[in-house]
């Protein structure tokens, strides 16, 4: 039976090899002043993205201001300085040139640039004042080069607010991009493992999509689809970087388990993952949700097994070979198999600097920022419940 639902997906998405250079002649730019927001390490500028984005906009007679201070796990700081630079310049459009952290940056400079006061005035969680902001956003223009978050296909960002414990997630119908150019040829450079912890981000995307309570047929698709290409392609990707094929696909994958953020929507493991890295910001957003996927999946397959079945089945599990009591354990099998696969079954919490003794604040955070994510969990989840999940996680 097919639930009632509700498909919006407003973003042009320009996809394949070589895709870049559509900056220099598509009619779909969203103005002619652009600031151009890249992260801080200076990886933009060593692999030559950057100036070829700056030269293709040229081209299609388009100015462009660099704003290049965005960190993993970005700050409300840097949003509101990105916003009052982009203010100041009068540009009309915001474009993520980079990983996610960066795409959902100029999301969020997009809409403070035209809404007054800070940026935590208008996040609902934690300490936000949760307000409505009025008058929309600034165009947004996302040119990813991880496939990762799938931000580029989705209004999601996701932002910790400077000096406090609180990484939250927000959007809304203007802070989609208008326009998104997805090229796997600006991965080629990306390090082995930042492929594994951002292809795992990506993974657990269409995860949570096809086991949230609010999926949809869409979804649906476009989640086992992500899961399986994700499973046969992302080891290939970080033993081969130079591989475009596994790039390739790697990038659809994102960018479509990115629809499904828009279609349906992430559970309450990345609830708990932003709480572990709103109290350890050195931990990479694909690590924390790995570090912490096998004890999570474990708890919640056990209570909800029908839908893993589905995933373990496209990701390589013949299902027939096994007798009934094994197929609710087969999703986290193949977990286990994949996360050996790519290199990171030696990632620990502790390694990090996480304490066990952090573990029932970590729950309670997770409540109070992400709390939304809990609604759409196919099982109820106590404080308790993730505390226990949390610690047994860690090593």
């Amino acid at each position: 039976m097919i639930k009632r639902f509700s498909f919006y997906m407003p973003t042009r998405i320009e996809f394949g090899p070589g895709s870049l250079k559509k900056l220099a002649d598509t009619p779909y730019l969203p103005g002619r002043k652009a600031l151009v927001v890249i992260g801080a390490s200076g990886a933009m500028r060593r692999t030559g993205h950057l100036d070829r984005t700056l030269k293709y906009l040229r081209q299609n007679k388009t100015a462009a201001v660099v704003y290049d201070a965005i960190h993993p796990n970005p700050l409300s700081e840097h949003v509101e300085e990105g916003a009052k630079l982009a203010k100041r310049k009068n540009c009309d459009f915001v474009v993520g040139l980079g990983g996610g952290s960066t795409i959902d940056s100029a999301k969020s400079i997009a809409m403070l640039a035209k809404n007054p006061g800070r940026y935590w005035d208008y996040i609902c969680g934690g300490t936000g004042k949760c307000k409505e902001p009025k008058k929309g956003a600034l165009p947004i223009v996302a040119i990813p080069t991880t496939a990762g978050t799938g931000t580029e296909s989705d209004p999601w960002t996701v932002i910790t607010k400077s000096g406090a414990k609180e990484k939250i997630g927000w959007g809304n119908d203007d802070t989609y991009p208008k326009l998104s150019i997805v090229d796997p040829e600006l991965m080629l450079t990306v390090p082995p493992d930042i492929t594994a912890h951002t292809g795992m981000d990506a993974f657990f995307h269409a995860v949570e999509a096809y086991v949230a309570t609010c999926s949809q047929p869409a979804s649906d698709l476009l989640a086992l689809e992500s899961a399986g290409m994700i499973t046969l392609y992302l080891p290939v990707a970080v033993r081969q970087p130079d591989n475009l094929d596994a790039r390739t696909k790697l990038a659809w994958a994102s960018t479509s388990a990115g629809i499904c953020e828009s279609l349906s929507g992430c559970i309450s493991h990345h609830s708990i993952e932003h709480s572990i890295s709103a109290f350890h910001p050195e931990v990479p957003h694909g690590a924390g949700l790995t570090m912490l996927s096998v004890s999570y999946f474990t708890w919640l397959s056990e209570r909800v097994p029908q839908r893993f079945i589905d995933l373990a089945r496209v990701m390589g599990v013949d299902m027939d070979r096994l007798v009934e009591r094994e197929r609710p354990g087969a999703f986290v099998k193949a977990l286990r198999k994949l996360i050996r696969d790519i290199g990171l079954e030696n990632e620990s919490l502790s390694k990090y600097g996480v304490q066990r003794k952090e573990f029932a604040a970590m729950a309670r955070n997770s409540f109070q920022t992400m709390g939304g994510l809990y609604k759409i969990t196919p099982a109820k989840m106590t404080v308790k419940d993730v505390t226990g999940i949390l610690d047994r996680a860690f090593f």
